[in-house]
């Protein structure tokens, strides 16, 4: 069985099948303190220090709505282009699990605070793609249960009980594992953008439960005209993906899983399922529980929530500047390709670092220096481009020497790796200096290596004149005798007066 490349669907023995994808998105709201408590949040806080009556369900705690949290939903919303809802509903989701001492959790479901919305996602053969949102919703987050301490007990620790989170909500609009991580990373920014959440997945901060079915091919186009779910098949949810590449593998395996189970007779359970990322496979984990199981009813110690306008226009006008503006902005203000801007938009630290770095200098040599060679040096040596040992002016003097002839591209990489060994502590313009980089343009000193080469290979000489390509074996000579030092355009224009081209 085999995936298509860069269509929706799949090969089986039967015949075409479609993947259907919807993601839940949880994402921490970026706030110093708990959704319904002043208990601080934090990561690295030994066990259960930051836990207060209410979030560990004493008797007679009352929730106490926190006002931050709701506006960091509010601001959301507007980054995916959502409705904003003025009047919203807590309601109590109940069961029960150890590491949630209410024995319910403070959610939303018939009145969320944000409805629909949109996000538009990149994919790797430059098209893009728009994902509907459904809504977006504010609950608390349960504690954590800890398994390997003691192989006769399971502990508990509340310090997540009761942080806000944010969970988004995608239509079934995501067809392929490719658009399914290009969404989650789109996500992401958007969030670390507006600030209202870090998005940090290794530290459980934001991480996507994902629905995946399969349908014969054709059935998600009637879905779309008729509004029949039965046509997408049934659908298992994959909980607490936490990583770009699970979530890929996670999704290609389930579906295989699907049609493999269909083909050979059988049906799909609906049912919760893991990812087991060292066996590569989904395994289940208990069946699937509908709405009605948990008693949703409004919460009863939380009054409605009702929104000013004016406070949501105020929020709207402190929304920063988004991805996909930053980029439209980058490609028309600096003259970048769409790639590259699409590269620098995709983390914000990225993008404030080529503005600092370009101020009046050769912006697309600029963004070709930080997406290459910095990014690559980043990604080797395990930095992030907050915490790079070169800053932004560092590459703008670089740049700055290849504008001005004293440096060529080539001894440019030379000074880079310089640079990056001395972590920033000496200027490009020392290195050249010091290391006698600068390039040579006395043309003189490059006439005499021209005619030295031509008179050592007479033959290949008079090759030229028949074989004009043959020229690049004389360049590639000239900058060897030089030492890579010679200005290209200079080499290039001697010896095509010296061999009569």
């Amino acid at each position: 069985m085999s995936t298509e490349s860069n269509t929706k669907t799949i090969q089986g023995r039967t015949g075409s099948w479609e993947l259907v994808i919807g993601l839940e998105i949880h994402a921490q709201v970026a706030s110093n303190s708990k959704l319904f408590s002043g208990a601080a949040v934090g990561f690295g806080a030994g066990p259960n220090e930051q836990v207060s009556l209410v979030d560990a369900g004493f008797p007679g705690m009352l929730p106490v709505l926190n006002k931050y949290c709701v506006e960091q939903a509010v601001k959301t919303g507007l980054g995916l282009k959502a409705q904003i809802n003025a009047h919203s509903r807590f309601d109590r989701k109940n069961y029960f699990y150890p590491d949630l001492p209410q024995g319910y959790q403070i959610s939303q479901l018939f009145f969320p605070i944000v409805g629909e919305g949109e996000v538009l996602i990149d994919l790797s053969d430059g098209s893009q793609k728009t994902v509907r949102i459904e809504r977006l919703h504010l609950e608390q987050d349960a504690g954590k249960s800890i398994h390997d301490l003691d192989p006769n007990a399971t502990y508990v620790d509340l310090n997540r009980a009761g942080t806000a989170l944010m969970e988004i909500v995608s239509k079934p609009d995501i067809r392929s594992a490719e658009e399914a991580v290009a969404y989650f990373k789109k996500i992401r920014t958007i969030l670390v953008y507006l600030g209202t959440s870090d998005g940090d997945m290794e530290k459980g901060n934001m991480r996507a439960d994902v629905n995946v079915s399969v349908c014969k091919a054709g059935a998600y186009e009637r879905f779309r005209e008729t509004g029949d779910f039965k046509q997408l098949g049934t659908r298992c949810e994959i909980k607490n993906v936490n990583s770009f590449r699970f979530m890929q593998q996670a999704i290609e395996y389930e579906a295989r899983r699907q049609i493999e189970i269909i083909e050979d007779g059988g049906k799909i359970d609906q049912e919760t399922r893991l990812f087991d990322s060292v066996k590569v496979e989904t395994r289940s984990l208990r069946s699937k529980e509908e709405a009605h199981d948990y008693r949703y009813f409004p919460d009863p110690d939380l009054l409605p929530l009702e929104l000013e306008l004016a406070w949501i226009e105020d929020i709207k006008k402190s929304l920063p500047e988004l991805p996909d503006d930053k980029r439209q902005r980058l490609v028309t203000q600096y003259g970048l390709s769409v790639y590259d801007a699409t590269v620098l938009i995709t983390e914000q630290a990225r993008a404030d670092y080529f503005e600092a770095a370009a101020k009046g200098r050769d912006a697309k040599l600029v963004a070709n220096w930080v997406t290459n060679e910095l990014l690559a040096r980043l990604s080797k040596d395990g930095h992030e481009i907050t915490d790079s040992p070169l800053p932004p002016e560092q590459i703008a003097g670089l740049v700055e020497l290849i504008e001005t002839g004293v440096i060529s591209s080539k001894i440019a990489k030379t000074v880079f790796e310089h640079m990056w060994d001395g972590k920033g502590a000496v200027t490009p313009a020392e290195i050249v200096e010091t290391h006698g980089l600068k390039q040579v343009t006395d043309t003189g000193a490059i006439e005499k290596a021209v005619d030295d080469i031509i008179a050592a290979n007479p033959d290949k000489a008079s090759e030229v004149a028949t074989k004009p390509q043959a020229i690049g074996w004389f360049v590639g000579q000239v900058m060897k005798a030089t030492g890579g030092k010679a200005n290209p355009a200079a080499v290039n224009e001697i010896l095509k007066a010296k061999l009569g081209l």
